[in-house]
């Protein structure tokens, strides 16, 4: 038998669609092309049969390839002939009361109805998580906790569940102890304890733009301002702007997404994340991190993170399992640095401690090695899921739609024609049972009325397709 020159570290046919994959990419093979058989694929890269039709299958997935009947596989998309990326924005350098909770109200009213397609929470499909896996964590917990898990939790958290999150921060570069953390319920209640331990009433908060709507509901119930800093949508914060932005006003703390930003899906590059550390601790301004979205990455590594860079503990990192294994649990946790007794006093404070029962359970499921199994399925579900989303709206929505380019996440940032207005398109969306989010709420001075926000949490099927073809139509009769 030939020997496969693959090596063993991953799955082989995903070397081989990989190997294809970039020769499309750099136009080696271009649209239209015949791909070399099953039978000529085993042969030339020594694998299987089986394997060389799993390569095919995985590309077929993503859209790249489609299978002719009686005739073969052909190659279908190029990343080249994406569409242009949304335009950056330079928001207004003013100081902004909050106020899009009626607007938000209205898109998020029928949140959980089956009845809907639902593109505007970005949430990953029940699908692609491990129920079942997780049902047995939930049993050995009520096995194995104290009291039956009906007792109170430390204020601080489950102890074996901070000792599994603080081997997680190794994946970013994080050096962290079990108790550096302190576990919340889910990444809303880190950012708020974040925000009410280094902010007061009235104060000012730099966030970039655009910016996740919770983050602007979240400033708007402790009477916050904000001050919107212009976002690249790859590189993420512009930080001249933001040293323009501190030079101008009094800033108390800063919260960005640097890794996979909600909703413009940018990144930043580590060395921009030392840079934005750099520029924090000269001002000695606080820096509240929402790295939520860290582990869904679509590359070989997971991005590092601005606490990666801290030395001086001004950084707040947030995160939580609720995009990446179990919404509904409500699992998440804050790493405070410098501001760690702050946190814990207020915690105890406002809601004494997180719920035991899912705690234990988390802390079983993260033990036994599952999660990262888990995470290397979910990457691959979405990142496929992604660019056929984007191969839709290429297809479908009118010829001088924008789009990003996400690395990770679950979001596309879509920016139409400025005659169109992005709500409007989603109370018009909802009557054909599709449920999108408008720009407008991830602006507290409601830009970005042209533009839309797209989960693609959803696995791709005819119903999705069907879905996005609608869409584009809805959006085509406002031109």
């Amino acid at each position: 038998m030939r020997k496969s020159k693959f090596t063993a570290d991953d799955h082989l046919y995903l070397q081989v669609a990989d190997g294809i994959e970039k020769m499309i990419a750099d136009e080696i093979l271009k649209i239209g092309d015949k791909l070399p058989s099953v039978r000529v694929l085993s042969e030339e890269y020594g694998i299987s049969m089986g394997t060389a039709f799993q390569a095919y299958y995985h590309l077929e997935g993503k859209g790249l390839v489609e299978s002719r009947p009686k005739s073969g596989y052909y190659v279908r998309f190029n990343h080249k002939r994406y569409p242009d990326l949304p335009k950056m924005r330079i928001p207004e350098q003013i100081t902004t009361e909050v106020s899009v909770k009626e607007m938000i109200a209205t898109v998020y009213r029928d949140m959980t109805s089956k009845l809907l397609m639902n593109f505007a929470v970005a949430v990953p499909d029940f699908s692609l998580l491990p129920a079942a896996k997780l049902n047995k964590s939930v049993v050995y917990a009520l096995r194995n906790a104290k009291h039956h898990g009906i007792s109170y939790e430390h204020t601080q958290g489950n102890e074996e569940l901070r000792k599994q999150i603080a081997k997680l921060c190794f994946n970013w570069g994080g050096k962290v102890t079990a108790d550096d953390v302190v576990i919340t319920a889910g990444c809303m209640e880190a950012l708020i304890l974040a925000l009410r331990t280094v902010t007061k009433h009235g104060d000012t908060v730099a966030v970039e733009s655009p910016a996740y709507f919770g983050i602007y509901q979240a400033m708007e119930s402790l009477g916050l301002k904000v001050v919107e800093v212009s976002s690249d949508p790859v590189t993420g914060p512009d930080l001249d702007c933001l040293e323009k932005v501190i030079d101008k006003f009094t800033i108390s703390a800063c919260l960005f997404i640097p890794n996979f930003n909600n909703p413009l899906g940018s990144c930043m590059p580590d060395e921009k994340k030392k840079q934005l550390v750099e520029l924090i601790n000269r001002h000695n301004i606080p820096l509240i991190e929402d790295d939520i979205y860290g582990e869904m990455y679509f590359g070989k590594h997971r991005p590092r993170t601005c606490k990666s860079f801290d030395t001086k503990g001004l950084v707040i990192h947030c995160s939580s399992v609720s995009k990446s294994l179990a919404p509904g649990y409500r699992v998440g946790w804050v790493i405070p640095g410098k501001f760690a007794d702050k946190v814990k006093q207020l915690k105890m404070m406002y809601t004494v401690s997180s719920p035991t029962l899912t705690q234990a359970a988390m802390a079983h499921f993260l033990s036994i090695g599952r999660y990262e199994y888990h995470l290397k399925n979910l990457r691959k579900a979405l990142h496929t899921q992604c660019l056929r989303y984007i191969q839709a709206i290429m297809e479908y929505f009118p010829e001088d739609t924008k789009v990003s380019r996400p690395q990770g996440g679950f979001v596309l940032w879509v920016e139409l024609n400025k005659k169109v207005n992005a709500y409007k398109v989603s109370i018009d969306a909802l009557k054909h049972g599709i449920s999108v989010a408008p720009g407008q709420i991830f602006s507290a001075n409601c830009n970005y009325s042209n533009c839309l926000r797209i989960s693609y949490g959803k696995p791709w099927d005819e119903d999705v397709e069907y879905a996005m073809m609608m869409l584009g139509k809805v959006i085509s009769k406002m031109l």
